[in-house]
C-alpha cells in the first residue's frame, strides 16, 4: 500500500529519521519483521510525567536520569528519538539499522533509536551505557 508499513506517532518526528524508519520498516517486512514505533514525538509535558514517574519508581531524580530524560534534554521531545518494538524489531534494527543510519543510542535501552546519518558510511557510533553517559543529557 502507498500509506507505508505502520508507524505509529508519526507527528513530530524529524523529517529524515521519518524516512528512515519507514525504508527500514519496508525491508524488515520482508524478513518477517514487523517494526513498530512504540514511542515517537514526545510533548514536553508527557516527557516531564515520565520524568516524574521514573523519579517515583527509581528513588531520586540521578537514577530516574539513566532512564528517562528530562524534557530539556529529551531527543524525543525534538522529534529525533523512537522506541522500537517488540523485540524482534529491536533486535533486527540492531543487525540492520546502520544502513539506514537508525542507530542504538544507550545499551541499556535495547529500543531507543535515533538517526545517525554517518552510519550509513561508517556504521553506528559505540552506544552509551546509560543516558548518563550521553554527553548531550548534561
Amino acid at each position: 500500500s502507498s500509506a507505508g508499513p505502520p508507524v505509529a506517532e508519526k507527528r513530530g518526528l524529524d523529517p529524515d529519521l521519518l524516512d528512515a524508519l519507514r525504508q527500514a520498516a519496508t525491508d524488515a517486512a520482508v524478513d518477517g519483521v514487523e517494526l513498530v514505533v512504540d514511542s515517537g514525538w514526545r510533548s514536553r509535558e508527557h516527557q516531564a510525567r515520565l520524568f516524574r514517574e521514573a523519579v517515583s519508581k527509581y528513588g531520586s531524580a540521578e537514577e530516574a536520569a539513566r532512564w528517562v530524560a528530562t524534557p530539556d534534554k529529551s531527543a524525543h521531545v525534538s522529534g529525533d528519538a523512537v522506541d522500537i518494538g517488540p523485540a524482534g524489531a529491536a533486535a533486527w534494527l540492531s543487525v540492520h539499522g546502520a544502513a539506514y543510519g537508525l542507530c542504538q543510542i544507550y545499551g541499556n535501552e535495547p529500543w531507543h533509536y535515533e538517526l545517525r546519518p554517518e552510519a550509513v558510511d561508517s556504521g553506528c557510533p559505540p552506544v552509551y551505557a546509560d543516558p548518563t553517559q550521553d554527553p548531550r543529557m548534561r
